[in-house]
């Protein structure tokens, strides 16, 4: 049994039982387009239960090492030849200074929940249920035993994908599309609650897209449940009321371990494109659009002249990346990708991950107040190496500057980056304006700029000196807009500040 987060805990169960279900069919009401109130759900567990199985695994576990005890040795006069004597006895005997002893290995046993989703034999877990496993063994409801071989996990997801080859009869269950669940909507979930066997439980979708701290992951988003679910139900399927699989039950929040009606499971539409990536590669091929992005607040709107908060900010190039090569540029807001709305930056990579690998696809930006539609072959992710951001070309200033200019709208002090500048700050050749002051309580101050940050852009324009800062801050007041966009490296690390101007 794993724990994501305190409170949180996934529900695999050790030496329990594990039982998940699926649907061949939807029964004739369904087909109608209209779902009856559940005066039972009698006959769709009876459809579902077939395809539901018990994943158990074992895992050899050695004791931890421990020294032997060491007799107390006798004194002997320091040169005594009986010293070096008695120190090779209690070597051969084994109580050296380096001679640990080694507890005996034991089989250590958990047991999960799985459900069949193609009758050649592959079956759905969760990750944290076989991870580690020297041996994975699938039960069908018969109790048949069946040797599973591992087709691909992912850890981000926490989903597996087993195999297990059998001349029985296999029910399998399709996935359902868990974007069209609303809150309410009644679901059922089966699994082995403390090991009790085979159990069907009922609730409705509680919340959508719930965030469980699940390690900053982008796949953070589940679908809440008060369905009951416990330890013991990890792998096992959540269904919709015609029987598709909706979600893949895989966390609780209880105090206490047991149920109190707070469940979480992976989205269907999440889980069905990683368990065809594990059938088809093996592992997981996550897109990659190779830009750094930040998601648009209010402030960078008002500046950048977009309408609403919308879309996520690209702060940065990677070089050679997917997104430099399709020619966007830092300072462009992406919108949508393929016609859906981009909402953050979170949401805007989760889309990029899930895109096929080197196929166009079809961005819509805000550039320079317009709309612009740019096709982007998306890359695949190297998860093992981090590609280098590209660093903004700025011209190099003169040896000496003209004094600091003080820019009483942003709380800033600015000077060209003189050679003494560069040592103190230890800024690169290509820094032209640098930050030497900011003042407490300043809007410059409200968004953590600090000396030593460098103005690469002001409205989205090169700063090759403060007179052209002054110069876009006066066009803005005249054009009474209330914030100024800013593109502020610091340490190599580039990033877009909006600020506040001050209209004083």
């Amino acid at each position: 049994m794993s724990e994501t987060r305190t409170g949180l805990r996934g529900f695999g169960w050790r030496l329990g039982l594990f039982v998940a279900v699926s649907v061949i069919a939807a029964p004739a009401w369904a087909q109608s387009g209209t779902v009856p109130e559940p005066g039972s759900f009698g006959e769709l567990a009876a459809r579902l239960l077939p395809a539901v199985v018990n994943i158990s695994t074992s895992q050899t576990v050695k004791t931890e090492a421990k020294a032997k005890p060491k007799p107390d040795a006798p004194q002997f006069t320091p040169g005594s030849p009986f010293e070096e004597f008695f120190k090779d006895f209690m070597e051969r005997q084994g109580h050296g200074d380096d001679a640990p002893e080694e507890g005996p290995a034991h089989k250590s046993v958990s047991l999960g929940s799985g459900f069949v989703i193609d009758t050649a034999g592959l079956v759905v877990t969760n990750n944290h249920v076989i991870d580690g496993a020297d041996e994975i063994t699938v039960i069908l409801q018969d109790d048949t035993n069946i040797k599973a071989e591992l087709v691909g996990r992912d850890t981000k997801t926490d989903l597996a994908l087993l195999r297990i080859k059998t001349t029985h009869a296999l029910t399998a269950v399709k996935f359902g599309d868990s974007d069209k669940e609303r809150v309410g909507d009644w679901v059922l979930a089966v699994g082995n609650p403390f090991g009790l066997g085979g159990t069907v439980t009922a609730g409705i979708v509680s919340a959508r897209s719930r965030e469980i701290n699940n390690n900053d992951s982008i796949y953070d988003d589940f679908i809440q449940t008060d369905a009951p679910i416990n330890r013991g139900n990890s792998g096992g399927p959540l269904f919709n009321m015609t029987g598709e699989v909706i979600g893949i039950n895989t966390a609780i929040f209880s105090p206490s371990g047991g149920s109190i009606g707070i469940g979480f499971s992976i989205p269907s539409t999440l889980a069905s494109n990683i368990v065809g990536q594990l059938n088809t590669y093996g592992h997981v091929r996550r897109g990659w659009l190779g830009a750094k992005m930040e998601t648009v607040n209010d402030e960078m709107a008002q500046a950048l002249g977009v309408e609403k908060s919308r879309g996520v900010l690209i702060a940065g190039l990677f070089d050679k990346g997917p997104a430099e090569k399709a020619g966007l540029q830092p300072g462009d807001v992406l919108i949508n990708v393929e016609g859906k709305p981009v909402t953050d930056a979170r949401h805007l990579e989760r889309m990029v991950a899930d895109q096929p690998i080197d196929q166009p696809v079809k961005m819509t930006v805000w550039r320079k107040h317009q709309e612009k539609v740019v096709e982007v072959k998306i890359g695949q992710l190297d998860e093992t190496e981090a590609p280098k951001i590209q660093t903004a070309s700025i011209a190099k200033p003169e040896q000496k500057g003209p004094p600091p200019s003080q820019i009483k709208a942003l709380g800033l002090v600015l000077s060209e980056a003189t050679p003494a500048l560069r040592e103190k700050f230890q800024l690169g050749e290509s820094a032209s304006v640098v930050i030497t002051d900011v003042s407490k309580g300043s809007p410059a101050s409200d968004r953590d700029l600090k000396p030593g940050d460098v103005v690469v852009e002001i409205a989205q324009q090169e700063a090759k000196s403060p007179d052209d800062i002054l110069h876009r801050i006066d066009e803005a007041k005249k054009a009474g807009r209330k914030s100024i966009l800013l593109l502020v490296d610091r340490g190599g690390d580039l990033r877009f500040v909006a600020l506040r101007i001050d209209q004083g």
